[in-house]
């Protein structure tokens, strides 16, 4: 699926997922590819993200993105909260 997570700043991230874990209001959550349309309300958390390939780096945001140690193709993006959509396998995350 694609993933795109955007503060009012930049473009945090942009790139291809195979599941995504979200910190929600109630609780964390998680979507994988072919999930169901959803619209969530997110809070201050944590952002998990299973990438379908290594993780590259992305222009000016890397300093956002936290690479996980044992893992290369799963990063950790902290946000403040936002709101997340899913649909037809596009994940846009509106984060602070």
């Amino acid at each position: 699926m694609q993933l795109e997570i955007i503060t009012p700043e930049m473009n945090v991230f942009s790139g291809e997922a195979e599941a995504v874990q979200f910190p929600g209001l109630d609780g964390s959550f998680q979507v994988l590819t072919n999930h169901s349309a959803i619209i969530s309300a997110l809070s201050k958390g944590e952002v998990k993200v299973n990438l379908t390939k290594a993780f590259e780096g992305t222009d000016g945001a890397s300093e956002l993105i936290q690479l996980d140690k044992s893992d290369n193709k799963v990063i950790r993006i902290d946000i403040k909260g936002g709101v997340m959509e899913m649909l037809n396998n596009k994940v846009i995350v509106l984060a602070e």
